[in-house]
C-alpha cells in the first residue's frame, strides 16, 4: 500500500530535520519503505511517498521526529489504479 506523508516542519526549521537525518538516517522501521520525496522551495513542507502494509509502523517512525515535524499520512493509489477502479467509468 502507498502512503503520501506530508511533513510540516515545525517553525519552518528544515535545518534541524536535515541535521538529524544526517546523524541518524531516516530511522524507518522494517516493513516501511521510502520511495521518494519532494520539498517545497520555502522548506515548509516535505512530501514523501512511502510503501508498507502495516499503518501502525508509521507511529513508530514518526515518534522519532515528532519534536521537529507534524505529520499527515494519507493512503494513496496511483492514477492508473484509480482510473482502473473508478466506479463511474
Amino acid at each position: 500500500m502507498l502512503f503520501m506523508v506530508i511533513e510540516h516542519f515545525k517553525n519552518r526549521d528544515a535545518g534541524a530535520v536535515y541535521q538529524r537525518y544526517h546523524e541518524r538516517g531516516r530511522m524507518i522501521p522494517e516493513g516501511l519503505k521510502y520511495v521518494d520525496s519532494w520539498v517545497e522551495p520555502d522548506y515548509s513542507r516535505c512530501f514523501q511517498l512511502m510503501e508498507g502494509d502495516d499503518r501502525r509502523l508509521f507511529q513508530q517512525w514518526t515518534a522519532n521526529w515528532d519534536d521537529l515535524v507534524d505529520f499527515e499520512i494519507v493512503p494513496v493509489v496511483t492514477s492508473k489504479e484509480a482510473a482502473d477502479k473508478c466506479p463511474s467509468l
